[in-house]
């Protein structure tokens, strides 16, 4: 091995708002993927005491804070959906924690055989900058009737509020046109587990390739 360091070998998993990415990181997780969740790095940066609410509450003030010191979603959400300044800003505040943190942590995934990056907005954040970050993209895919289904169901919103939060997501067409690997989940766990365990063993496969490659 070139020095001591271990180069791990991560995919990138992305799609749309209901397509089932949190169903099929798990799958991956379940078969001994390490899972680096960005969205999970996200709500510790903004719990109380995160890393990033002095940034936040210096830049937005007390109107977007709970009590116990977290960041008040609803009211953040409703600040930056109209105002892509406000949204700008925090961006630049929280995205260089999560992508340090998310580096730390697949870089520390030695023990698996290779890592899950799961950054829901992937296409949106640039996709160069993830091409050399991860190895592979994968994209979780499902028709948008189902997004909309699925997402009504668990959320209570209307299908015109859901149809609203996806055209401010990357469209189906673009998402598909960056993936090295697609899952498509039109359907249930039966049609998800086959997909999930032939790409299971190709990342193993590759995994072992750039391991042999660094040494």
């Amino acid at each position: 091995m070139r020095g001591t360091q271990v180069v791990s070998f991560v995919v990138g998993l992305t799609g749309g708002i209901g397509s089932g990415k949190s169903t099929v990181a798990d799958l991956f997780a379940e078969r001994g993927a390490a899972l680096v969740d960005t969205d999970r790095i996200a709500h510790e940066l903004t719990g109380p005491e995160g890393r990033a609410m002095p940034a936040i509450a210096a830049a937005f003030g007390p109107d977007v804070m709970r009590a116990d010191g977290a960041l008040d979603r609803a009211a953040m959400r409703r600040r930056v959906f109209d105002d892509p300044a406000s949204k700008a800003r925090l961006e630049a505040i929280l995205h260089p924690l999560i992508r340090a943190e998310s580096d730390a942590r697949c870089a520390a995934a030695h023990a698996a055989p290779y890592v899950l990056l799961a950054v829901p907005l992937l296409v949106e954040a640039g996709v160069d900058g993830y091409r050399a970050r991860v190895d592979r993209i994968l994209v979780v895919d499902c028709a948008e009737t189902v997004q909309v289904e699925r997402v009504m169901a668990r959320s209570g919103l209307s299908a015109d509020e859901v149809r609203a939060i996806m055209a401010t997501q990357a469209t189906r067409a673009a998402r598909r046109a960056v993936a090295d690997d697609i899952v498509c989940n039109d359907g249930g766990l039966e049609s998800l587990v086959p997909q999930v365990e032939k790409l299971h063993r190709t990342y193993l496969e590759m995994a072992m390739i750039k391991v042999k490659a660094n040494c």
